[in-house]
């Protein structure tokens, strides 16, 4: 039940940042012999973590005190850049990422944004499918540096 689930915009004093680096890794640990380049995530310690969820705005979903949920949001120019969403696997399917990604959108319109934006592997078409149907749209194809393919894909929501 999602009651069960709340979700909190930037934490005050939050320090739990071991606990959302080991949701990552469990998370996204499916990936791990699909996807070339290898994941980003994996250059990230604690004190990085941190150092992002300072720069950046964080959201924690928990059940009880426990994190199920994560995801942190950058401003760029005209976007908010949502990066590093995770749900923990007891969690698929009630709602978190949806909820998460409502919270963000409402700061994105409180900071004046056009849109949510985000990159997903291209191998990952499970991926692509779940942030369709949270309303984002494929907008653009990219290679990261030193490969002639694509590697990742650029999605949006336009917020109105």
């Amino acid at each position: 039940m999602t009651e069960s689930i709340t979700i909190q915009l930037d934490p005050p004093g939050f320090s739990e940042w071991a606990d959302v680096l080991d949701l990552l890794h469990a998370a996204f640990a499916y990936m791990n012999d699909r996807i070339d380049p290898p994941s980003s995530l994996y250059r990230l310690d604690v004190d990085s973590l941190e150092a992002k969820g300072t720069d950046e705005h964080l959201v924690i979903a928990r059940r009880e005190r426990r994190i199920v949920g994560c995801a942190f949001g950058r401003p760029l120019a005209d976007a908010l850049y949502v990066g590093k969403v995770a749900v923990d696997a007891h969690c698929r399917g009630l709602g978190v990422a949806s909820r998460m990604i409502a919270t963000l959108e409402s700061k994105a319109r409180e900071l004046n944004k056009a849109a949510l934006e985000l990159e997903t592997r291209i191998e990952l078409i499970e991926n692509h499918d779940c942030f369709a149907r949270l309303g984002f749209v494929k907008t653009a194809e990219n290679a990261h540096a030193g490969y002639s393919r694509s590697t990742s894909i650029t999605m949006q929501k336009k917020l109105p």
